[in-house]
């Protein structure tokens, strides 16, 4: 099994492609991530939110893990999406992630009935406890309704088990402030990552450790050389590279990033799937509008 060095540097989440009953289709899968493994990725990120891990069934779940296990064959690690509403299933969720091949799992405080500190607490502290996988902490309020404070993320770093998180990436003017009070909560070392594509690159530059990174299951080259060229100190360079990427940042904020990489992962020939439902897919003037702007932009 790799080391989780995997969580920094850039990892990077491709969907999940399934037909119209949910069952995942292995085939393109292993299209998706075989260009990732080639690029050198530092982790895969399956089953997250771009992956539509709450669409898929407990065993497609799983299927979907033991076929990125061999399509990958241990050369890069799995992060693996085992978020559930109830504490038992996310358990179950993260067993069978274990058993397939996962090598992390990533963990949201998924929830109808909003959820309070203690409630997610305890949530996180059970999975960690019996799930059998080290945990990524997953703060991902645009979807789950709940925001963690920096308290409860420093609290969270300090249980046995969970050794990561993913952080919504603060807006570029509030990145040094925004990773220092998440720095200052949790245990030196720490590795602090963060989503949200157009806002990464100040997160990474600010002291962030990873980028979660739904560009990165398409284009890992591009998004590589952004976290390549943070990590040599060269931010110039790493934001002269993001600002190359701002009109797909813009597809991303204005369609949503998951309609738009279904959209790109069937023009760039990868694989034709739709988002599941009521998911719908984007219309054909805006699909022409996100082909034309990527033939435009150096993406690799």
């Amino acid at each position: 099994m790799p080391a989780l060095s995997g969580l920094s540097g850039l990892s990077a989440f491709p969907i999940t492609p399934s037909d119209a009953d949910g069952r995942v289709d292995a085939g393109a899968l292993q299209r998706l991530l075989e260009p990732l493994v080639a690029a050198g990725v530092d982790s895969i990120g399956l089953l997250g939110s771009t992956g539509t891990y709450a669409y898929l069934s407990r065993d497609e779940r799983r299927r979907a893990v033991a076929i990125a296990r061999e399509a990958v064959g241990g050369r890069v690690p799995l992060l693996v999406g085992i978020g559930a509403l109830r504490t038992d299933e996310a358990i179950r969720l993260a067993q069978d992630a274990r058993a397939a091949g996962a090598d992390a799992g990533l963990l949201a405080p998924v929830s109808y009935t909003p959820l309070t500190e203690a409630e997610v607490e305890a949530h996180f502290a059970a999975v960690a406890e019996a799930g059998g996988l080290p945990l990524v902490l997953y703060d991902n309020p645009a979807t789950t309704h709940f925001r963690f404070t920096p308290a409860l993320i420093g609290r969270l770093a300090r249980r046995p088990g969970i050794v990561a998180a993913k952080c919504a990436a603060p807006a570029p003017a509030d990145a040094a402030a925004g990773v220092a009070a998440l720095q200052a909560t949790v245990p030196a070392g720490f590795p602090l990552g963060f989503s949200g594509d157009w806002n990464a690159t100040e997160a990474l530059i600010a002291g962030g450790t990873a980028w979660y990174s739904v560009a990165g299951g398409l284009f890992p080259r591009t998004c590589r050389a952004i976290v390549r060229a943070v990590e040599a100190g060269d931010t110039d360079r790493a934001r002269t590279l993001n600002a190359e990427l701002e009109p797909l940042w813009t597809l991303f904020r204005t369609h949503s990033s998951l309609r738009v990489v279904y959209a790109l992962a069937d023009i760039l020939g990868l694989c034709r799937a739709e988002p599941p439902r009521p998911i719908r897919p984007l219309p054909p003037e805006v699909v022409a509008e996100i082909a034309a702007t990527v033939r435009r932009m150096p993406l690799s």
